[in-house]
């Protein structure tokens, strides 16, 4: 198995009634489901602040300003499509004043296309999330901003 160790990074997105925004996942390789806040890799030369801006945007359609410049490291170690990343991810906060703000996923790749599976605002997190301790993050992040 592959490993790799990509930056990334990845927005806790909050409604006015403090429900969290999870897309969902679908890995064709392993036919396991996840949920997880929108994110992803940076770009070369890429801060993880302008990182999670522009990912939030692409894979939501949510204006990438509404993200906060204040983050938590997060150990990560998981597999999708058949590559094990082991790295540290930075989670930002994104705090939205509507309820359930609408998702539009705009800038999808073309893999990221056929994993969708859409998206939910929730306040009781499903057991396959990602990280498994999505809970103390967003906990953090909130005390934090």
């Amino acid at each position: 198995m592959t490993t790799s160790d990509r930056p990334a990074a990845r927005v806790v997105c909050l409604d006015r009634d403090e429900r969290v925004l999870l897309l969902h996942w679908h890995d064709r390789v392993s036919g396991q489901d996840l949920w997880e806040p929108p994110g992803g890799g940076l770009d070369p030369g890429e801060t993880p602040l302008r990182a999670a801006r522009r990912e939030l945007t692409e894979e939501t359609g949510l204006p990438g300003a509404a993200v906060q410049d204040l983050a938590v490291e997060v150990e990560r170690d998981f597999t999708w499509l058949g590559v094990r990343y082991v790295k540290t991810e930075s989670f930002f906060l994104a705090r939205f004043a509507t309820s359930r703000p609408q998702v539009t996923p705009g800038a999808l790749t073309e893999e990221e296309r056929e994993a969708y599976l859409g998206c939910l605002w929730t306040r009781e997190l499903p057991t396959a999330v990602e990280p498994p301790t999505l809970a103390t993050v967003i906990q953090r992040l909130t005390t934090l901003g």
